[in-house]
C-alpha cells in the first residue's frame, strides 16, 4: 500500500513538473517589451470607438482603469491594408512598448481574400516586434454563422510569440443590449471588451 502510495506521490510530481516546464516554455515564446514608452491601440473603428459615448470606448476605458495613457491610432473603416500603410506614422514613430492590434473585421465584410488578410497582419506584428514592442493580437470573427479566422488568428499568435485575445465581441455581437448598431458595441459593449483586455495588458506591463 504504501509502496503504490509513494508510486503515486511521485508520478504527481513528475506531472507537476512537466506541467510547470510546458507553461514556462510557453511564456518563453512570448515577446515582451524590449524598449519603447508608449501603449497604443491600432486598428479599425472598435478600437476608435464607433458606438460609444465619449470617453466609453474600450480604450478609454483601460487608460482610466490602469491609469496609464494609451494612444488611440483606431480609425473607422480601415481593413488590414489600410493599417500596415498606415503604420508608420501612427505606430512606429511614437516609441511603442505594447501596442493592441484590432483588425481584420472590415476585410471580412468587405470578403478579403482571408489569406492577404493575415499576411498584412503578419507584416504589422513583424514590423512591430521588429521595433522591440509587444504586440497584443486581437481576434475578431471572419463570418457570422462560422469564424473563418479563428485558427489563423491563433496560429499567427503562436508563431509570432504575440498575446492573443480571441473573438473580442463573443457575446457582445447579436445581443441587444450591448450593442449601438449592427456591428458595433455600445458604451456597456466595449466595457466588457475593455474587461476581456485587461488582464493581458496588465501583465504585459508588469514585464
Amino acid at each position: 500500500m504504501r509502496r503504490e502510495t509513494l508510486i503515486g506521490g511521485i508520478a504527481v510530481i513528475a506531472l507537476i513538473g512537466i506541467l510547470a516546464f510546458f507553461f514556462m516554455q510557453r511564456d518563453e515564446k512570448k515577446k515582451y517589451p524590449q524598449g519603447g514608452s508608449q501603449i497604443i491601440a491600432f486598428g479599425d473603428s472598435l478600437v476608435e470607438g464607433v458606438g460609444a459615448s465619449p470617453g466609453h470606448d474600450f480604450v478609454s476605458i483601460l487608460s482610466d482603469r490602469l491609469r496609464s495613457p494609451i494612444i488611440n491610432a483606431g480609425r473607422a473603416g480601415d481593413t488590414t491594408a489600410a493599417g500596415l500603410l498606415r503604420l508608420n506614422e501612427a505606430v512606429l514613430a511614437q516609441d511603442p512598448k505594447i501596442v493592441i492590434v484590432l483588425l481584420g473585421g472590415n476585410d471580412a465584410l468587405r470578403r478579403i481574400p482571408k489569406e492577404e488578410t493575415f499576411r498584412n497582419l503578419e507584416t504589422i506584428i513583424d514590423r512591430i516586434q521588429g521595433r522591440g514592442a509587444a504586440v497584443i493580437l486581437i481576434g475578431v470573427r471572419g463570418g457570422i454563422l462560422s469564424d473563418s479566422y479563428k485558427k489563423s488568428f491563433s496560429s499567427i499568435a503562436a508563431e509570432k510569440g504575440a498575446f492573443y485575445i480571441p473573438d473580442i465581441l463573443d457575446d457582445i455581437f447579436g445581443n441587444a443590449r450591448l450593442i449601438s448598431d449592427p456591428i458595433h458595441p455600445n458604451d456597456q459593449g466595449y466595457a466588457l471588451m475593455a474587461d476581456r483586455i485587461e488582464p493581458v495588458l496588465k501583465m504585459v506591463m508588469a514585464k
